[in-house]
């Protein structure tokens, strides 16, 4: 049959964020999800919510939003746009900042979306490999020149692992491009850098309700840039591209400090428990700022770990390119459904 898609949507490998296998009892830790529901103020907001506003249009712009995320972060509502989860505003951002003539530059390995956005901008990806340990090499900077867009994640995926805040300074400083720090874990992270995008006038940060906000189900995300960048970015996006009913709820969610703090406590206390008996039965895992952690059994072979799970009804992700096939990455579930993964890996190793 004759394509009628441009050539560089035929020549994509294809991007899959994770199958949703069915299964009887089937314990799904392969797609970053939070293991604990949202708020109770998002239920009560949703609940209490006037059905006759959705023969309305929303706000274009969530203002209602978009003012409490610059109170919170100490800017202004110019420096913060929200989209239909991250990956509408890394759309946005790779409409505006790539081309045939401006390539992007990433590290190896990082999340897979990157690439398949730059190509179908026609865009060359640049991919910088990490060391061995999935750190930063000193000499990074200078090869992603001639880039106009650098992204990556702060906490990295797959690794988990976040690279330190004065390297990060420096390649921000240092990079003459557009810097895009993606921060989808950084509620998980000691430390972040969303500081450094009203700092420097060519840094964006990137969050989402998906992950700490265990809102993955209802799509939104925010960035957080100079008003420049901001203003240029409104001009891409759709007209209407965060529905009424997500802004209720988002907003109710972002409102409850308290509950976030509980959910992440939780998260990060079984992401140390996971980590920990993981390393007594021989994994390589490395140290994580995320919710997952990226591990690989004795002897290496993630794959055949990933299958053995498989077959017991336990998901994980596997990635088979030459840096990560030797990992799986488990997202942090609730504490029954990691002792059973545990159980099952305890039969593995044996």
């Amino acid at each position: 049959m004759k394509s009628y898609f441009r050539p560089e949507i035929d020549a994509l490998a294809g991007y899959t964020p994770g199958e949703q296998p069915k299964m009887p009892g089937l314990v799904k830790l392969n797609t970053n999800e939070n293991p604990y529901p949202p708020s109770p103020r998002v239920a009560a907001a949703i609940r209490e919510f006037a059905a006759e506003l959705l023969r309305l249009y929303p706000d274009p712009t969530a203002d209602a939003l978009r003012d409490a995320i610059a109170e919170r972060h100490g800017c202004r509502r110019e420096n913060v746009i929200c989209g239909n989860g991250s990956d509408d505003l890394l759309t946005m951002v790779f409409r505006a900042f790539t081309d045939p003539v401006r390539p992007m530059a990433m590290p190896d390995p990082s999340y897979s979306l990157y690439p398949v956005l730059a190509a179908m901008q026609g865009a060359e990806s640049k991919l910088i490999p990490l060391t061995e340990n999935f750190e930063l090499p000193e000499d990074f900077l200078d090869r992603a020149k001639g880039a106009n867009l650098l992204a990556f994640p702060r906490p990295n995926a797959p690794t988990g692992a976040s690279f330190g805040r004065g390297a990060m300074e420096a390649i921000c400083r240092g990079f003459d491009g557009i810097v895009l720090i993606d921060e989808a874990y950084a509620d998980f992270a000691d430390d972040c850098c969303l500081d450094f995008a009203t700092r420097f006038d060519n840094v964006i940060v990137m969050r989402t309700f998906s992950k700490s906000y265990s809102l993955a189900g209802l799509r939104l995300g925010y960035a957080v840039a100079s008003f420049a960048i901001i203003d240029g970015l409104m001009k891409l996006k759709d007209s209407y591209n965060v529905d009424r009913l997500s802004q209720t709820a988002a907003f109710a969610a972002f409102e409850d400090r308290e509950y976030l703090a509980e959910c992440v406590a939780k998260v990060k206390a079984t992401r140390a428990r996971l980590a920990g008996a993981l390393r007594e039965l021989g994994f390589r895992v490395v140290d994580s700022q995320a919710n997952f952690v990226f591990a690989s059994p004795p002897g290496g072979d993630g794959g055949k770990y990933f299958e053995y799970l498989r077959r017991n009804a336990v998901i994980v992700r596997y990635f088979a390119a030459p840096r990560t096939r030797d990992f799986v990455r488990i997202s942090i579930g609730t504490d029954p459904e990691i002792d059973r993964l545990l159980e099952l890996t305890r039969n593995f190793v044996k």
